[in-house]
């Protein structure tokens, strides 16, 4: 469990620290890597949102006020703080019968997460031991480790996708040390971007959590169908933010429980995860496609408000990643070979800003999804990638038949 160190919650800065540590001092740094790590919005957002629902697009962050938002039958939005800069906090969604209540997603292993889950429940009527199942969308930090902390008191059940295993083994190999990293020198290396360990090392010698990394009860297979006793949920493995990503459909009350893999007011960081997936950009344009293959529902995503139209905001994402393909694609035109070169010469968020103007972490980030970006452009034949002798990959125009 982690307890707060000093400052504020949820406004920030806030430093967090292990119970029994005494490290505020590095607090922070090592915090904001883990939260990164673990899943942070991706860098391209365009800072719109397309929603007729409660809450006004002015206020950006009116969904993050504590307390429980009435969805109608018997569907509830708690939204629990996120230590983070830059997102607030993140939804779980209780599902609520007189019998007990199920939850998607879990929030984040911290006190004044578990003690806003508290309060939100009882406002519904419920104890945290009331809670039957943690149907949880994917492993990051933010979703996934208050179920787990709970379960070793109240025994509730927790279900993830089948293909998060690989990122659960490679998380536990980092917290032993026996991992490289999510950007380690190789990786590092690989994406030209060499020049960034200095700052990096310092807060990624640590390791990448300071939760326990348990199992699920139940490994969730694509197209299983979960009976709620009041509803039907469908699972609907949509790899890319993660590879083992689900959503949660309910297709008789045209709801869909996003996760992190629709965002109404963000991009997903693609890809940012512990076993690494050099397609993961691929894999969820795929995953976007898929959306738009089900019937229309109405998005309860991980963070921002509920809105209208899943399908609406899944051709905003789309467009907007067409958009960044086409400025990748231009910045390797003009001759930036690498994923670190092809990073600096575009803007990053919705502020169009510079590359150089980002701070370390957000650096890291934005390195990746070039990457992730640069993949997309090969897989499609725009552009080829070779390896030089130093292990870093090199794209250059495809040259023309």
């Amino acid at each position: 469990m982690l307890t707060q160190a000093d400052g504020g919650f949820p406004a920030g800065p806030t430093i967090w620290k292990a119970e029994g540590t005494a490290t505020p001092g590095h607090g922070a740094a090592r915090y904001r890597y883990l939260a990164l790590a673990q899943g942070s919005p991706g860098l391209g957002s365009e800072g719109r949102v397309s929603d007729t629902m409660s809450h006004a697009t002015a206020d950006r962050y009116a969904w993050t006020a504590p307390g429980v938002e009435d969805l109608g039958g018997g569907v509830h939005r708690m939204p629990l703080p996120l230590p983070i800069d830059g997102l607030r906090a993140v939804n779980v969604y209780a599902i609520a019968d007189p019998a007990g209540v199920d939850l998607i997603d879990a929030g984040i292993a911290l006190v004044p997460a578990r003690e806003q889950l508290t309060a939100a429940l009882r406002q519904l009527g419920y104890e945290l031991g009331d809670v039957r199942n943690f149907f949880v969308t994917h492993v990051h930090i933010d979703h996934y480790s208050l179920a787990v902390e709970l379960r070793r008191t109240f025994h509730n059940i927790i279900s993830l996708g089948e293909h998060e295993r690989a990122n659960l083994v490679a998380t536990r190999e980092m917290v032993k040390g026996n991992g490289k990293g999510f950007f380690g020198v190789d990786v590092l290396r690989r994406l030209g971007a060499l020049e960034l360990l200095t700052g990096l090392s310092a807060q990624n010698r640590q390791p990448p959590a300071i939760v326990d990394w348990e199992d699920p009860d139940h490994w969730l297979t694509d197209g299983i169908d979960l009976d709620l006793r009041t509803r039907t949920l469908r699972a609907v493995h949509t790899p890319g933010h993660t590879r083992g990503h689900l959503v949660y459909h309910d297709a008789a009350a045209q709801l869909m429980f996003a996760g992190d893999h629709v965002l109404p007011h963000i991009t997903p960081s693609i890809g940012f995860e512990a076993a690494g997936n050099r397609m993961a950009l691929s894999d969820y344009l795929g995953s976007l496609a898929r959306m738009l293959a089900l019937p229309d529902a109405r998005l309860l995503p991980a963070h921002g408000p509920v809105t209208g139209s899943t399908h609406e905001r899944v051709h905003e994402l789309l467009a907007h990643h067409d958009t960044r393909l086409a400025e990748t694609l231009g910045a390797v035109q003009a001759g930036h070979a690498t994923a670190f070169e092809v990073a600096k010469a575009i803007k990053w968020t919705r502020h169009h800003r510079e590359f150089a103007d980002l701070d370390l972490f957000s650096q890291v980030l934005a390195v990746n999804e070039t990457a992730a970006h640069l993949e997309v452009l090969a897989s499609r034949g725009q552009v080829t990638r070779s390896v030089s002798a130093q292990g870093t990959d090199l794209y250059q125009v495809a040259p023309t038949v």
